[in-house]
């Protein structure tokens, strides 16, 4: 492979347009993703695949859910919810934190429990 010093001007101005088309296609998808990106509106829980519950994202909630193998406690407050306890050894559903966005998730995979924000239909 060459060095930069020895490329001739044609391959230079090569290399500058594809970075610069990369770089600006990268900047155009995020703008179209953020765009499109319904806002959130509702957590839906599921156990085992199952809808048990659907809950509003802007109404404090405290709910235990039973999962498969243990029970989870999910608490929505101030537009963010979050998993705070969990009978799972792991405990990853917990250290996810809060999440408010549309398409964000926590996972609980010894308890079998998902719990989804999702945005307006």
């Amino acid at each position: 492979m060459k060095s930069l010093k020895e490329l001739t001007v044609i391959q230079k101005r090569e290399l500058i347009l594809v970075v610069a088309i990369l770089v600006i296609s990268g900047l155009l998808s995020g703008i179209f993703y953020v765009r499109n990106r319904k806002p959130a509106e509702e957590v839906v829980v599921t156990v085992d695949g199952k809808i048990v519950a659907t809950l509003d994202l802007h109404k404090n909630t405290d709910m235990v859910i039973d999962g498969y193998g243990g029970t989870d406690h999910l608490i929505i407050k101030d537009g963010y919810a979050s998993i705070t306890e969990a009978s799972c050894p792991d405990k990853v559903c917990v250290r996810t934190g809060k999440i408010h966005r549309s398409g964000e998730l926590i996972v609980c995979l010894p308890n079998r429990v998902v719990v989804t924000i999702e945005g307006e239909d």
